[in-house]
């Protein structure tokens, strides 16, 4: 900024000069006057006063448009603007890139969506049979309560079928499967024979021998 603000002042003051030099110049071709202004340049004050009017004007014009333009030129040129829209394009280019960049990975959001979705729907199948199996399970527990509490009967009557058994004995054995009986059986328990019917069979044999 100070470089700039001399330039402007230095280029600023020469177009003044200038269009002093061109007002004389007009009033020179206008007037007849004489010229007095060049002859405050040292050394080459005297030359420059042999100067023709029409090539004072002339070059005092062009001087003067000169200098201003590059005072002009100087002046308008702000940095700070040139940075700020530099900052703005650098910004625009930017924002294309990252839309493009979001167009592009639009899709595999997409992707990602539908595959949350039909996660979400196969979590929710698997909750509803979890939640099945917890009340089928449920059902069940009752069911082996009984199925354990049947089996201990069980055991407790195959406990007192054994007992008395063994305090009250078997006087008859099958002769089919050797198992002791109880002398009003007249079927074997354990393998279905007719004890009535193979005893009178004995017998009979017995009393033919």
């Amino acid at each position: 900024m100070f470089k700039k603000g001399i330039s402007v002042w230095v280029f600023s003051s020469l177009t003044f000069i200038s269009l002093l030099h061109l007002i004389e110049a007009i009033s020179v071709l206008l007037f007849n006057n004489k010229i007095q202004l060049l002859q405050l340049y040292p050394l080459i004050g005297e030359k420059l006063q042999a100067t023709p009017s029409t090539v004072y004007l002339l070059a005092s014009a062009i001087a003067t448009v000169t200098f201003w333009g590059i005072t002009c030129a100087i002046a308008f040129d702000n940095p700070v603007e040139a940075f700020l829209n530099k900052i703005l394009s650098d910004a625009k280019t930017q924002t294309a890139v990252e839309s493009q960049l979001i167009e592009q990975k639009s899709e595999i959001l997409d992707v990602m969506s539908d595959t949350m979705e039909s996660n979400n729907d196969i979590l929710a199948q698997v909750a509803d049979t979890v939640y099945n199996v917890r009340t089928e399970v449920k059902e069940i527990q009752p069911i082996k309560e009984t199925v354990e509490k049947i089996k201990t009967e069980l055991n407790s009557l195959r406990k007192e079928v054994k007992r008395f058994e063994e305090k009250d004995g078997f006087q008859n054995i099958c002769p089919t499967c050797a198992k002791p009986l109880q002398p009003d059986f007249k079927i074997c328990p354990y393998c279905g024979q007719n004890i009535k019917l193979l005893t009178e069979k004995i017998v009979s044999v017995k009393d033919y021998r």
